[in-house]
C-alpha cells in the first residue's frame, strides 16, 4: 500500500479511523514504563492468557506480564484488519506494536483475532495453548463487547446502559456538541435487564474456564480474573444498579463457581478486580460518566493519586498478585485497585465540583480537554511525538 496521511475522522464523538504510528507510539509508552519498573515477584506467571487484549486495561495487563515478569502471552480479541485504504482500529495496530516490540526483546506472543464468544475461537485458542505455550497460570478476562451471540442457543444478546426499576435524571457531558445538559433514562424492561447479563456478566468467563479446564490447559495454582467496576453514589443509578450492575453482580457469582472448581482442581483461585475509572470507548459512550471523567483527575492529580490503566496494572501485578502472598480481598472477595479513587476526600471533592459545571465554563472548572485528548488518543490522534502531516503505512500486519 502507498503511504497515506492519516487525519482524524469522526461520526459524533467516535473516531472511525486509527492512526498507526500514533497507536505504536502509545504501547512503546506502556512498555518503557514497565521495564525495569516491577519488583522481583514471586508466585509471577509464566504462561498469561488475555481475553481481551488489545486496548485499555487487557492490553495493560499484557504488557505487564510479559516486560514485568517476562511471561509468554496469548492475547484474544476482535479488531478491524486494514482493508484497501481503510485503516485498521487502533487495537489492530496496539497488537501490531506489542508484537513488534516482544520480538525484538525476544519475548513470546500469540494473537488471535475473532469473536471470543464463538466455540471456533475458544477452540483455535486452545490448540495454541497446546502446540505453542505450556499450561496457562493466568486467565485474565478484559472483554467489553456491546452484543453477545450465545455459542448454545445462537440468540444474539445486546446489552442496554439503562437504570433498573426508574427512571434517572442526572447532568452530564454531549459529547458532540461540548455541552452540559440533563439527560433523563427510562429503566430498562425485564428482557433488556436479561440480554445484559448474557452480555456483560459471567457466563461467557465461564465457559472459558470450564473449556480450559476441560482440555487441561491450566496448571497448577491457576488464577483468573475479570475486570470491573463500582464507581461513586453519583453514577450508582445507571451503573451500580442499572443493567451493568445487575451483569456485574453475575460476574461476582462466576468468581465464586469458579472459585470453588480451580481451588478443588488445581489449588487456584478466581477473583474479579475492581479498578479504577479510565477514559475508553465503552466509558465514554455511558451517560454521567462523561463529566465524572472529566472531575475525577483533578482531584487526584492534586493528591499525586493519579493513575492510567498501565499504573493500575503495574499495581495488579506487584501488589497483589506477584507477592507470594494471597491478595488482600474486599469483603465480598474482590481487589480492589479503586481505593485510590473512592477516598473519601477525592469523592468530596468531585461532588463539590460536579454542580459547579456549565457549558460555558466547561473548559475552565473541569479537565474536558484532558478528557477529549485522552480518548482520541486512544486511536492514535494527538499523541505526543507524532507529525500527523507525514505519510504512514497503514497495512501494517503481526
Amino acid at each position: 500500500m502507498p503511504l497515506q496521511i492519516i487525519k482524524r475522522r469522526s461520526r459524533g464523538f467516535i473516531c472511525v479511523n486509527a492512526h498507526p504510528e500514533g497507536c505504536r507510539r502509545n504501547v512503546e509508552r506502556w512498555v518503557s514504563g514497565v521495564k525495569g519498573t516491577m519488583p522481583a515477584g514471586q508466585n509471577a506467571p509464566k504462561n498469561v492468557l488475555v481475553i481481551g487484549a488489545s486496548t485499555g486495561y487487557g492490553l495493560a495487563s499484557r504488557i505487564a506480564a510479559a516486560w514485568g515478569y517476562g511471561a509468554k502471552t496469548l492475547g484474544v480479541f476482535f479488531e478491524r484488519p486494514p482493508e484497501g485504504d481503510k485503516t485498521a482500529s487502533a487495537g489492530h495496530y496496539n497488537t501490531v506494536a506489542f508484537h513488534s516490540l516482544a520480538k525484538k526483546d525476544g519475548l513470546f506472543a500469540a494473537s488471535i483475532n475473532g469473536d471470543a464468544f464463538s466455540d471456533e475461537i475458544k477452540r483455535a485458542t486452545a490448540e495454541t495453548i497446546r502446540k505453542q505455550m505450556s499450561p496457562i497460570d493466568l486467565v485474565i478476562y478484559s472483554l467489553a463487547s456491546p452484543k453477545r451471540t450465545d455459542p448454545r442457543t445462537g440468540k444474539t444478546h445486546s446489552s442496554v446502559l439503562k437504570p433498573v426499576g426508574q427512571a434517572f435524571t442526572n447532568r452530564t457531558i454531549e459529547l458532540d456538541s461540548e455541552k452540559v445538559v440533563s439527560v433523563t433514562l427510562q429503566p430498562a424492561n425485564d428482557e433488556e435487564i436479561a440480554d445484559t447479563v448474557a452480555v456483560m456478566g459471567g457466563d461467557d468467563w465461564r465457559l472459558w474456564m470450564e473449556m480450559l479446564l476441560e482440555e487441561k490447559l491450566l496448571g497448577p495454582g491457576a488464577r483468573t480474573l475479570a475486570y470491573s467496576y463500582i464507581g461513586p453514589e453519583i453514577t450508582w443509578p445507571i451503573y451500580r444498579d442499572g443493567t451493568i450492575g445487575q451483569a456485574k453482580k453475575d460476574l461476582q457469582r462466576a468468581a465464586k463457581d469458579l472459585e470453588g472448581i480451580l481451588s478443588d482442581q488445581l489449588g487456584g483461585h478466581a477473583w474479579v478486580s475492581v479498578n479504577k475509572a479510565v477514559v475508553t470507548q465503552a466509558s465514554a459512550a455511558i451517560p454521567v460518566v462523561p463529566l465524572y471523567l472529566s472531575l475525577l483527575p483533578i482531584a487526584m492529580k492534586k493528591r499525586n493519586l493519579e493513575e492510567g490503566p498501565l499504573e493500575q496494572m503495574r499495581r495488579l501485578f506487584a501488589d497483589f498478585l506477584c507477592t507470594g502472598q494471597a491478595p488482600k480481598l474486599d469483603e465480598a472477595r474482590r481487589l480492589r485497585l479503586d481505593d485510590r479513587e473512592m477516598r473519601p476526600d477525592v469523592q468530596a471533592e468531585v461532588a463539590a465540583l460536579w454542580p459547579q459545571v456549565t457549558t460555558e465554563n466547561l473548559r475552565q472548572v473541569s479537565e474536558f480537554g484532558g478528557f477529549q485528548r485522552e480518548f482520541r488518543g486512544l486511536f492514535g490522534f494527538e499523541v505526543e511525538g507524532v507529525d500527523y502531516e507525514q505519510p504512514t503505512e497503514t497495512d501494517l500486519r503481526w
